[in-house]
């Protein structure tokens, strides 16, 4: 099992300070063994908005830190011109000797679309054409695209990137079908829990590998699964150090995560429910991710958690701890990730 950390969300302060959780988080990843660390793509909402470009935090990460891998988690392809992401992150890769690593997505809220509005009826279509052109031009290969007159132009981007293949993701909010599509595709497979739980996971997660070409590099192909993580030395301590900025985190994106809530209140608008209603909302969502969704309490809690998702198929566990606990319980609460890693790295040695 592979750890790494995911950003998505809170940023406290102003300035160089909001992102002192990322930056330092990183270097503690980078010193501590994780094996990657993940920056999104979010447009036009509070929730995400310090990630409006991957592609910058990463060259960010790419001069502060030697090991780590640098993944973005993940791009919107369809909102971008396929040149300008490997350009962008070509020049990541050569910052960062090689850790680049992309996990691609369509997208899905149509205000995002401001940036391509005539991309967003075919978004998944050109996903895959974005995909393809992507991996041809990280290879330094011609590709013919119009010019201003619609007339072909073949060209080659630059610089060359270090890495003679680009890693790939796919990333899904639970769909079946994307499963498939990546590993019909070769891709790894970056995922997480609003919208479904473990045993749903498990059989998707089969779905991906069954869809793995044989023979392929990487044959089995590669999970990984975001889970909200804070951990620490008694779970009620950390149950209450969690609940208020965990809730507010919850509340925030409520519309993000109501599949999350669908076994709870199917079919909800949550705009249309009243303050009693939506605090009962919140609150169940709160407890189903503390309990059973995401990576809370001790690193024993954490090591019982690892075994499930081990037997379902993980290969890896994308750590997102800017949900709103204060930027240095988080920093000083990443030991104790450190030591569930290097306690499961143990099991998995002895084993």
């Amino acid at each position: 099992m592979e750890f790494s950390l995911f950003y998505f969300a809170d940023g406290q302060g102003t300035g160089r300070e909001q992102y002192r959780l990322l930056l330092d988080g990183a270097r503690f990843a980078d010193t501590h063994g994780f094996s990657a660390v993940w920056t999104p793509e979010r447009h036009f909402h509070e929730f995400g908005g310090l990630y409006p470009n991957p592609a910058v935090t990463a060259a960010a990460l790419a001069a502060t830190t030697e090991r780590v891998a640098i993944r973005a988690g993940s791009v919107v392809g369809p909102l971008h011109h396929p040149v300008r992401i490997a350009e962008e992150w070509s020049v990541v890769d050569n910052l960062s000797n090689g850790r680049v690593g992309l996990s691609f997505a369509p997208g899905w809220h149509a205000e995002d679309f401001v940036l391509r509005p005539e991309n967003y009826v075919r978004r998944r279509e050109i996903l895959l054409e974005t995909i393809e052109t992507v991996r041809r031009l990280w290879r330094q290969e011609s590709v013919e695209l119009p010019d201003s007159d619609g007339k072909p132009v073949a060209v080659r981007s630059y610089p060359a990137p270090v890495q003679p293949e680009l890693p790939l993701w796919l990333t899904s909010a639970g769909s079946p079908q994307t499963f498939q599509q990546a590993g019909e595709l070769g891709l790894g497979l970056l995922t997480h829990l609003l919208g479904q739980d473990l045993d749903e996971l498990a059989k998707k997660i089969e779905v991906y590998r069954c869809a793995r070409p044989q023979g392929a590099r990487g044959a089995a192909g590669h999970v990984a699964l975001m889970l909200h993580t804070f951990l620490g030395a008694d779970r009620e301590v950390v149950r209450e150090t969690v609940r208020r900025p965990f809730t507010e985190y919850i509340r925030s994106s409520i519309s993000l995560i109501m599949k999350a809530a669908g076994d709870i209140m199917p079919g909800v608008d949550p705009d249309e429910l009243d303050p009693e209603d939506l605090e009962f909302l919140v609150e169940r969502s709160f407890d189903r991710y503390f309990d059973t969704g995401g990576l809370f309490g001790t690193v024993e809690d954490g090591l019982r958690t690892l075994e499930r998702l081990t037997v379902l198929g993980v290969d890896e566990v994308a750590c997102l701890i800017d949900f709103g606990v204060d930027t240095d319980q988080v920093l000083a609460a990443l030991d104790h990730l450190a030591l569930l890693k290097d306690a499961w790295s143990a099991r998995e040695a002895g084993s």
